[in-house]
């Protein structure tokens, strides 16, 4: 594969967005309102928070307020991998909460059994396919921690079906694959865009007043509620629900926990049925290698193969920007990495490039709070696995609003909160040395060097 060939006619812009589905916006704001409860951001975070709102209690007056539109950011350039883990997986959420793991790993099942049934109940067309993640592993090291990752699972009764060599390559063909694990139960695939266009209409139903194009710009305590000041108007609420990722955070405290971090994806041309002969995928699992710089990819409805990660690019000084969105020394790189893992799909093209940014903390999985004497909650730094676990963090948010003691509450996970990273400009080098220093463990069997080794005993970390 030329991969300035393959990448000649891709469009700039994330496929999943593209498409004739994408409803009309909301009207904008305009004049002063009241709400019980003023939900910030239209992502993900935003939409389960204002659904789950009216269905605890449908006599709740919820408005939603979206800067532009409805899942146009992170929550609109995903993967679309639905993940059970509410800890960015088994490894992290053992190394942090060992305690917790059995309860944490149970609740995210949970979470993700009660995403089918929310699609289900709203009629949801987001192509939710519950295949679960094919984890594949391309160098020996991997397959090492592979093995502990098995043992762990099925001590904690999650089904991981190992397999070897022959048996990973019966699934999805690649001459990489040296082995690898089925995660059978804690993945679903989705359309990200569409299931954010389904969990708005499903808000509308429920009567949530939405407002797209209504940045919020700035945010009072007036004693009985919150004030949210946007360009043509204000929202008093009672409480209000912060899901802004890492977008500038109208709590100032969480600028010193997040750091935005750009990924990027290709999107391929529908396969033919010969081409989808050669790579086998009858199960249709998503798949993920288990290098440090990891690729994630899988299939869409139509065929097409998403193809994306291993770069995570971190600008210095935190920026963001909508030029970052594309980044072409990415985009050959992804498309010489896949030419690499399908040498049989050569011919193939590339419709569609582009990138976005994940709120990545130094725990790598979400952390939660409230502030303003706890008439605002929010929950953000999920790294990259939101699709599923924002959910569970809106239903945190909504038990804290309500000062309600539930299981979720009562973690240890949720209590606490990440280390935060440091200030400039020592924030920007640290973390571009723990990028090279990952890139080179990937070289060297996976062996982790002394500043990674120190980063790992700090509790901060770095991930692809």
């Amino acid at each position: 594969m030329d991969p300035l060939k393959a990448l000649a006619d891709a469009e700039r812009k994330p496929y999943w967005l593209d498409s004739p589905a994408k409803p009309e916006p909301r009207p904008r704001l305009f004049g002063n309102t009241t709400a019980d409860l003023a939900v910030v951001g239209g992502g993900f975070s935003g939409l389960w928070t204002a659904l789950m709102a009216k269905e605890r209690d449908p006599s709740l007056d919820v408005v939603l307020l979206e800067g532009r539109r409805i899942g146009w950011a992170a929550s609109g350039r995903n993967g679309g991998f639905a993940m059970a883990t509410l800890t960015h997986g088994i490894a992290n959420g053992l190394e942090r909460w060992p305690e917790e793991i059995s309860t944490l790993e149970r609740l995210g099942v949970a979470n993700l059994d009660e995403i089918g049934e929310t699609v289900a109940k709203y009629d949801i067309d987001c192509g939710y396919e519950r295949t679960g993640e094919l984890h594949v592993a391309t160098e020996p090291w991997q397959l090492e921690e592979m093995r502990e990752s098995v043992e762990v699972a099925r001590e904690l009764g999650i089904r991981f079906d190992a397999l070897d060599q022959d048996q990973v390559r019966a699934e999805v063909n690649s001459p990489t694959y040296i082995g690898g694990h089925w995660e059978r139960d804690g993945c679903a695939m989705v359309d990200p865009a569409r299931l954010a266009w389904g969990l708005r209409q499903a808000c509308l139903s429920m009567g949530v007043r939405i407002y797209e194009r209504t940045p919020v710009r700035n945010m009072k305590d007036i004693g009985t509620g919150m004030e949210l000041l946007t360009p043509h108007g204000t929202v008093k609420a009672a409480k209000v629900a912060l899901g802004t990722g890492v977008f500038q955070p109208l709590l100032r405290r969480l600028k010193h926990f997040l750091v935005p971090v750009y990924d990027y994806a290709l999107m391929t041309e529908p396969l033919s049925a010969a081409q989808m002969a050669s790579v086998g995928w009858h199960n249709r699992q998503g798949v993920g290698d288990s290098a440090n710089q990891f690729h994630y990819y899988r299939l869409t409805a139509d065929n097409r193969i998403l193809w994306g990660g291993y770069d995570a690019v971190y600008y210095n000084g935190g920026k963001i920007k909508p030029e970052y969105e594309q980044r072409d020394e990415t985009f050959v790189k992804l498309a010489e990495h896949f030419s690499t893992t399908f040498p049989q799909l050569s011919e193939l093209r590339f419709t569609h490039r582009w990138g976005g940014i994940i709120d990545t903390c130094s725990r790598f999985s979400a952390f939660y709070g409230q502030s303003h004497g706890g008439r605002l909650a929010y929950a953000v730094g999920y790294t990259g696995m939101g699709v599923g676990a924002t959910r569970f963090g809106a239903n945190v948010m909504l038990d804290l609003l309500n000062g309600e003691r539930t299981e979720r509450t009562e973690l240890r996970m949720v209590k606490e909160k990440p280390l935060p990273f440091p200030p400039e400009p020592v924030r920007s080098a640290g973390i571009q040395m723990t990028r090279w220093s990952i890139a080179q463990a990937d070289l060297h069997q996976g062996r982790r060097n002394l500043w990674l080794r120190t980063l790992d005993r700090m509790g901060l970390g770095f991930d692809s």
